[in-house]
């Protein structure tokens, strides 16, 4: 694996060693979590701006929050750190734009912190053998570009490799070949927008639906689309998956960035697919539950056994989903056929991996 990567110095590295100063575009969770790895490494940032709409003449974490237009009258050249994210294209082509005109980066920081681990050269070192078995388990060429594309990515900061290997969202569900008669579980199912866009690509047929949604504002929103869209056979339950029934503490944030297995949060209920599920059948499972895919996963063991539902897997919460969680599927069961794709977005967010046949 080592080998076929073309960056070998981590961002942070980068950024220790650089001259011009280094400001960040962006606030919030992500900057937060950047800034913590800059303070680890001794990188000294110089300024922080935001889009033209933010910028109300308040601070961040003791900077002044600029536009960009009075970032560059500060300075006559800088270093441009990304510390938020986005899937919208006009922001996705201005980021891009800039990174053409700027020396600019979007370090990867996972949203889910395992152990205060960065992505760099040695975390590839020290799992290359995994990451090798997964990039030999793709069933496509694209799948192995976008592995060694994503990696060198997490390593360097450097987003024309994010630009280069994404496809379309479109492409998702057709890579597992949805049909009309589907049981489609959906985890981490948000407001049904998932489920909309399943129904758009079936023509709004299917056999059952089974959402799980655990922040409860969401889980509002959800049960009011199910209901306004009269969808028959469709159930909802406010539950986090996981791989066993439990309580589990839940940070609350209605939205996609809200998690489980916090160390202070809203006590939250979770239950397994196989234990909700009791013997049914699914077809297609999508994982997408902020960092709890592979507790997820193991609790949809009995029913990828004996079904071998089609999968739809999010890979881009935690460093080691990359290749702890298409190997766990591929121990439970070796049939799939695994192809890996990333989708608009800025970071590697929307990194997903598509089990089919």
């Amino acid at each position: 694996m080592i080998e076929k990567l073309t960056e070998t110095q981590s961002v942070w590295d980068t950024l220790k060693k650089a001259k011009k100063p280094i400001v960040m575009y962006g606030m919030g969770d992500g900057a937060l979590k950047i800034m913590k790895v800059f303070a680890r490494y001794g990188i000294q940032l110089s300024g922080i701006f935001a889009s033209d709409e933010f910028v109300r003449g308040h601070s961040f974490e003791g900077f002044p929050v600029l536009s960009f237009a009075q970032m560059k009258e500060q300075f006559s050249e800088f270093i441009i750190v990304l510390a938020f994210g986005t899937f919208r294209a006009p922001l996705l082509s201005y980021l891009y734009g800039m990174s053409e005109q700027y020396e600019f980066y979007a370090p990867d920081v996972p949203v889910c912190i395992e152990d205060d681990r960065v992505f760099d050269l040695a975390y590839v070192k020290e799992y290359e053998e995994e990451l090798d078995e997964v990039y030999h388990l793709l069933a496509d060429d694209c799948s192995r570009r976008v592995l060694l594309d994503v990696l060198n990515y997490k390593i360097s900061g450097k987003v024309h490799y994010l630009k280069r290997c994404t496809t379309p969202v479109s492409e998702r569900l057709a890579l597992l070949q949805i049909g009309p008669e589907e049981d489609y579980v959906d985890l981490g199912a948000y407001n049904g927008d998932t489920i909309r866009e399943f129904l758009d690509y079936t023509g709004g047929k299917y056999r059952s639906i089974t959402a799980l949604e655990p922040d409860r504002r969401n889980f509002k929103k959800l049960s009011r689309y199910l209901e306004q869209e009269g969808l028959q056979n469709a159930k909802a339950y406010q539950l986090g998956s996981y791989d066993k029934e439990d309580t589990l503490l839940f940070s609350d944030r209605a939205g996609r960035n809200s998690t489980l297995n916090t160390k202070e949060g809203i006590p939250t209920k979770v239950d397994s697919v196989d234990h909700i599920l009791k013997g049914g059948t699914a077809s297609v499972i999508k994982f997408d539950v902020e960092g709890a895919e592979e507790k997820a996963i193991l609790g949809c063991r009995k029913t990828i056994e004996r079904f071998h539902p089609k999968l739809l897997v999010s890979a881009y919460h935690k460093n080691s989903d990359l290749f702890r969680l298409p190997l766990l599927v591929n121990q439970i069961y070796d049939g799939y056929r695994i192809h890996l794709r990333h989708h608009p977005y800025l970071p590697a967010w929307e990194t997903n991996f598509y089990f089919g046949f």
